[in-house]
């Protein structure tokens, strides 16, 4: 199984990224091949201008793997009450209609405040719906992320840690079965 962790933030050290590491690490221990693509390497400058239509070399090589990918899982920290802008445009340089049709994506939220990124999420899921993604219904948002999230341990809140067991595992089997 081949899942990529979007990290869905372009700033540099981020939580977002901090998250999906330690993402990887729990999918690898269940014996899943995951990856981390951080949009902080997003080839935001080749794209200055709206090249929508065109070949661009830079934005092909960065969505390959996201394409080739049996899964996505994201994780996504709230800018704003929203989800960053760059996540946006990668998903706009994703081949249309197609690159996310049938896809199994399962997400993170991260915020600051209390509500642990649950609009951004919540934003993110209308345009994954209207892409036709298949979308697992066990969300995860962790709120307070600076104080809460530990990039060794996980959540700090042991019931929050379960859920995010819970949706690691709950994920894998999904993405099996939309497989079978």
């Amino acid at each position: 199984m081949n899942l990529k962790i979007i990290s869905g933030t372009d700033m540099a050290n981020s939580k977002a990224l901090e998250v999906s590491t330690y993402l990887k690490r729990l999918y690898q221990q269940l014996g899943v091949d995951a990856e981390v693509i951080d949009m902080a390497d997003f080839p935001l400058s080749d794209v200055v201008g709206g090249k929508y239509m065109e070949e661009i070399q830079s934005i092909n090589e960065f969505r390959e793997p996201v394409l080739k990918a049996d899964a996505l899982l994201f994780v996504i920290p709230e800018y704003n009450g929203s989800f960053p802008g760059i996540l946006k445009m990668f998903i706009d340089y994703l081949p249309y209609p197609s690159a996310l049709v049938e896809k199994p994506i399962a997400y993170v939220g991260i915020a600051g405040g209390a509500f642990g990124g649950l609009r951004p999420v919540e934003q993110f899921q209308m345009v994954a719906n209207y892409l036709n993604a298949h979308q697992f219904p066990e969300r995860v948002f962790i709120s307070r992320v600076h104080n809460m999230f530990d990039s060794e341990t996980g959540i700090k809140d042991e019931f929050q840690q379960k859920l995010l067991i819970s949706q690691t595992e709950g994920f894998i089997k999904f993405i099996k079965a939309l497989k079978r």
